[in-house]
C-alpha cells in the first residue's frame, strides 16, 4: 500500500490507455515513466514499484508527485533552462530526403543516422530525449542540430578533411552501392568486382573496400520462407507462450518426424584425418534403404520419446502417440507443439485425440517449422551421427539411432528459448518494413499484421 505520503493515483481509461501505449512503444524514458505509474495506480508504495522496476525510489516518488499534479502533462520533461535550442522546421523536400536516407539500407549508415537525428528534432523532442531514443551522446545529437540548422541538407554531409583530397568520392561510393543492390552486369546474375570496377572505372580492390565496408556480399546467397498462414501471430504467440510459461501439471513436448534417413555406404574407404589433411570421403555412395525417426522433445529437461518406422504415414503417427501416452503419467496433461503435415491432421487423428481430452495440439504456423524445439535436436542428430555416418543396411542406422538417443537420454540437455513473441513479431516487422514498398501484397499485410501485434 502507498506510504503515508505517497500520492494516490486514480487512473481514468482514457489515462490508463495512454501509458500502456507509452509502456509499450519507443522511447526508454516514456517507457519507464509510463510503468511507473501504472505501478502506482495497482496501490504499490514507492518503494515497492522502485524495487519491481530497477529504479530508484526518488524517481518514483518524483514522477508520481508530477503525475497527480498535472497527469499526463506532468510526465513530459520541463523545458531546458538556459539558452533556446534553435527552431528546426523541414521543408516537405528536406523531410523526404531525410526519410528516403533513413529508410533506404544503400544509404550510409552514418548518414542515416544523421537523418534520424534531424527528423527526431524536427517532431519536437529535445537534445536528451532524442539521444535517449537512438542510443547515442547528447552532443551528437547537439553537434547534427546545429549542423542542420546552419546549413540545412549539406551539413550532414562529412566537411573535407585536411591533406590530400580523397580519390574516392562519396558520390562514387554510393554509385557503387546502389548499383549493387538495384542492378545485374548484362546477362549475369549478380556483380562481381570485375564486373562493377569495368562499369565504375575503380580498381577491383577499391571494390572490395566499398562492398566490405557496407556489409555487401553479391557472390552470397541465402533461403528464406515468410508464412502466408492467417493465424500466423496467434500461432506464435501460442507456441512461444508455451515455451515460456508451461502450463502447471502438464508437460510439454516437441513432436516430428525426421523421415527418410537413408542408410548410407561410401562406394571406397574413408580416409582417416591426419595433420593438415581433413578426413576425406567419396562423393559418390551406396544406399541400402531409409527409414523414419519420430521424436518428441521435452522442453522442460530435454529428454527425447522416440520410435523407428520404415513409413511415416498417418497410422505410424497414431502409434507414436500411443506410445507417448503410455510414457507420460496418467495425471499430467499433454501439450503437443506439431507442424502442419498432413498426417498430424488427419480425422483418424482428430478421432484419438478427441478420445484423450488430456492432449492438446498446438501447430506451429505454415512454413515456421523452425519455432519447433525438436528441429533443433535433429539438427544435432544429424551433425553427430547421421551426415557422416556410414551404414551397410537400415538395421545398422536404426541401431545406430537408438543407441545416441539414449545416450543423450542419460545426460539430457534442453534448450533455453530467449526470444518472446513480440520480440519475434517486432523483428519480423522491422525486417519487412526495410524491404519498402516494393514488396509483394502478401508480405505487405503481413508486415503491417505483425507491426500491429508487436507493437
Amino acid at each position: 500500500m502507498p506510504g503515508p505520503f505517497a500520492a494516490p493515483i486514480v487512473l481514468s481509461e482514457d489515462e490508463r490507455a495512454e501509458l500502456v501505449r507509452r509502456a509499450r512503444g519507443p522511447g526508454r524514458w516514456r517507457a519507464d515513466r509510463a510503468r511507473i505509474i501504472l505501478a502506482c495506480a495497482e496501490g504499490m508504495s514507492n518503494a515497492a514499484v522502485a524495487q519491481a522496476l530497477g529504479v530508484a525510489v526518488k524517481s518514483v516518488s518524483k514522477w508520481r508527485r508530477q503525475f497527480a499534479a498535472d497527469r499526463l502533462a506532468g510526465l513530459e520533461d520541463a523545458a531546458p533552462v538556459g539558452r533556446r535550442k534553435a527552431g528546426l522546421v523541414l521543408t516537405d523536400a528536406e523531410r523526404a530526403q531525410l526519410a528516403a536516407w533513413a529508410r533506404r539500407a544503400k544509404t550510409a549508415q552514418f548518414l542515416a543516422l544523421r537523418a534520424k537525428i534531424v527528423l527526431a528534432c524536427a517532431e519536437g523532442g529535445t537534445n536528451k530525449q532524442v539521444a535517449a531514443d537512438l542510443g547515442v551522446d547528447d552532443s551528437t545529437v547537439d553537434r547534427w542540430r546545429a549542423r542542420f540548422v546552419a546549413r540545412r541538407l549539406e551539413g550532414l554531409h562529412d566537411e573535407p578533411r585536411p591533406g590530400r583530397p580523397p580519390s574516392i568520392l562519396l558520390d562514387q561510393v554510393e554509385d557503387v552501392i546502389v548499383a549493387t543492390l538495384e542492378g545485374a552486369p548484362g546477362k549475369d546474375t549478380h556483380w562481381s568486382r570485375s564486373s562493377m570496377a569495368a562499369r565504375t572505372g575503380l580498381s577491383k580492390s577499391t571494390i572490395g573496400r566499398i562492398w566490405k565496408k557496407s556489409g555487401l556480399k553479391p557472390h552470397l546467397q541465402d533461403s528464406f520462407k515468410l508464412s502466408t498462414d492467417p493465424f500466423f501471430v496467434e500461432k506464435v504467440v501460442a507456441v512461444v507462450g508455451l515455451y515460456h510459461n508451461p502450463p502447471e501439471k502438464a508437460v510439454v513436448l516437441c513432436v516430428d518426424e525426421k523421415s527418410q534417413i537413408q542408410a548410407l555406404d561410401r562406394s571406397q574407404p574413408v580416409l582417416p584425418m591426419m595433420p593438415g589433411m581433413p578426413e576425406r570421403r567419396t562423393h559418390d555412395y551406396l544406399r541400402h534403404g531409409i527409414t523414419s525417426l519420430f521424436a518428441a522433445f521435452n522442453i522442460a529437461d530435454g529428454t527425447v520419446i522416440s520410435q523407428l518406422h520404415r513409413r511415416h504415414r498417418a497410422i505410424e503417427f497414431k502409434k507414436f502417440l500411443v506410445a507417448i501416452d503410455k510414457a507420460v503419467p496418467a495425471d499430467l496433461d499433454v501439450h503437443l507443439v506439431c507442424d502442419n503435415y498432413a498426417t498430424h491432421n488427419t480425422a483418424e487423428i482428430k478421432t484419438w485425440l478427441a478420445r484423450r481430452p488430456r492432449f492438446h495440439v498446438h501447430f506451429t504456423p505454415t512454413g515456421s517449422s523452425w519455432m519447433n524445439q525438436v528441429e533443433r535436436w535433429f539438427g544435432l542428430l544429424t551433425d553427430k551421427l547421421i551426415r557422416r555416418g556410414v551404414h551397410t543396411s537400415v538395421q545398422a542406422l536404426e541401431h545406430d539411432i537408438r543407441d545416441w538417443i539414449t545416450t543423450w537420454n542419460e545426460n539430457p540437455r534442453p534448450f533455453t528459448w530467449t526470444k518472446t513473441a513480440d520480440e519475434i513479431l517486432s523483428s519480423l516487422a522491422d525486417y519487412l518494413a526495410k524491404l519498402g514498398s516494393g514488396q509483394p501484397e502478401n508480405l505487405a499485410s503481413l508486415a503491417s499484421e505483425t507491426s500491429d501485434a508487436g507493437h
